[in-house]
């Protein structure tokens, strides 16, 4: 958020590919990046397959936000408990607990259409559970980063890698999942997902894992509960981050949810066009995440945050009017770009300017904007794309995306101010200004 005028560098410093990937030299964030990378790719095929299926069955826009909603109302009324529970509980045991969990979701969800008996109550429903998996999962995985990584200046380097590999099945995924749905059918992507997870499970088996000091399990939850919401809340830079990625979830992330009407009814393709649609929104986001990883510094991610924001407003705007596909993926692609910059850059710095103590609880809200405000945005979206359309949903998402980019922009100056002494007390300014510092300081998420 800071800007510093030098530029010059220490010969140790590693350059190049060694830079975007230098914290892959940590063996356990080097096995967790493994089979993560696998296992988010069996998501990303999961998450194409399951609204294609229900508009499939029902043909109803309302229900794809329905069931959007299902899946991810759980995250926003458990995450200040998940949160809690993250700092005060052994992060390594929640992840292992919950990714068994959404193993078996998989699994059940695969052997339902095998069986010909799957009904959208059963989507409905097994959706709710994956959902509040995700809600204890999501901080869990955020916050445990911080403990794969032994040096802090290397934490932003590894939460954008993680990023990186979350977009990178974000583009495989969705390619997958087109070529085995209209050939296979939707059930072995569910299968193949269920299936994915046995690596990153083996991957937090394979780890070596340092015991952690904790808070004291016997203080009460619903004070941490109060204290995080506060501390949180208390900031005006935390604040003002927060914010404006919970209105960046709930009118613009809808926009994935309405992807299969615009394959089918707007371009009149199948699972092919749709696949190609959410692929290129991941090369965008791959790209975005790559770019973060290159950076050394957290400095200058303020402006990051206001400019891609404001991009992925326009990149709404722009996919809502078009009506050729090929000018329809490139907008996919910037509205991808703009998307991960926005919420990557908002994790980084968050991650950043958190007392350690409460990491968790601070990436509990930030789950809560980024992924608990979007089943609001995914049931907005399906009730006014059922009475205006799905292209003019994105249109009033995207105009809501750039206003408030626009806000933010006008109180960036002010949050500089308030963060600066933060930066000065953890040596980033000073080590910018000499060129030494490598990467981001604390920093960034998540996110399947």
């Amino acid at each position: 958020m800071i800007k510093t005028a030098s530029n010059k560098h220490n010969n140790n410093e590693p350059t190049g590919l060694k830079n975007i990937f230098r914290s892959l030299r940590y063996r356990n964030f080097r096995l967790f990046f493994g089979g993560q990378s696998i296992s988010l790719v069996g998501t990303w095929i999961q998450r194409i397959a399951m609204p294609w299926l229900v508009y499939s069955l029902t043909g109803s826009t309302f229900l794809l936000g329905v069931v959007g909603f299902a899946g991810q109302i759980p995250t926003f009324l458990l995450a200040p408990f998940a949160g809690a529970l993250t700092d005060r509980l052994n992060r390594y045991h929640i992840l292992m607990v919950t990714q068994i969990l959404a193993m078996i979701q998989a699994l059940i969800l695969a052997f339902l259409f095998f069986i010909g008996k799957i009904e959208v109550w059963h989507i409905l429903f097994l959706n709710v559970l994956l959902g509040c998996i995700n809600a204890f999962g999501m901080p869990a995985r955020q916050a445990f980063i911080v403990e794969m990584v032994e040096k802090k200046e290397d934490l932003g380097n590894a939460i954008a890698l993680n990023s990186s590999m979350v977009n990178g099945a974000r583009l495989l995924g969705p390619s997958i999942a087109g070529v085995l749905i209209a050939f296979l059918g939707e059930g072995i992507c569910f299968l193949l997902n269920g299936l994915s997870y046995s690596f990153v499970i083996l991957s937090l088996i394979l780890m070596k894992v340092k015991p952690q000091k904790r808070k004291n399990p016997n203080s009460n939850v619903l004070k941490d509960i109060k204290e995080g919401f506060s501390y949180t809340f208390g900031f005006a830079p935390i604040k003002a981050i927060i914010l404006l990625l919970g209105l960046i979830s709930l009118m613009g992330m809808p926009y994935s949810v309405l992807m299969p009407v615009f394959a089918k009814e707007i371009f009149h393709g199948g699972p092919y066009t749709f696949g190609f649609l959410m692929g290129a929104s991941g090369v965008g986001a791959l790209m975005g995440a790559l770019y973060l990883a290159s950076k050394r510094s957290v400095l200058g991610l303020g402006k990051i945050i206001t400019l891609s924001a404001g991009l992925f407003g326009i990149g709404l705007i722009a996919f809502s009017l078009s009506r050729i596909f090929l000018l329809s993926l490139i907008l996919m692609i910037i509205t991808g770009l703009g998307m991960m910059l926005q919420m990557a850059s908002s994790n980084t710095i968050l991650q950043t300017i958190v007392d350690d103590d409460k990491r968790g609880r601070v990436m509990s809200v930030y789950t809560m904007a980024f992924m608990g405000t979007a089943p609001f945005g995914s049931l907005l979206a399906g009730s006014l794309a059922s009475s205006f359309g799905a292209p003019n949903t994105l249109l009033i998402g995207g105009i809501f995306c750039v206003l408030g980019a626009l806000i933010f922009a006008s109180k960036l100056t002010g949050l500089k101010k308030l963060v600066h002494p933060i930066y000065v007390r953890l040596g980033i300014i000073s080590e910018v200004a000499v060129g030494i510092q490598r990467a981001t300081e604390l920093t960034v998420p998540p996110e399947e």
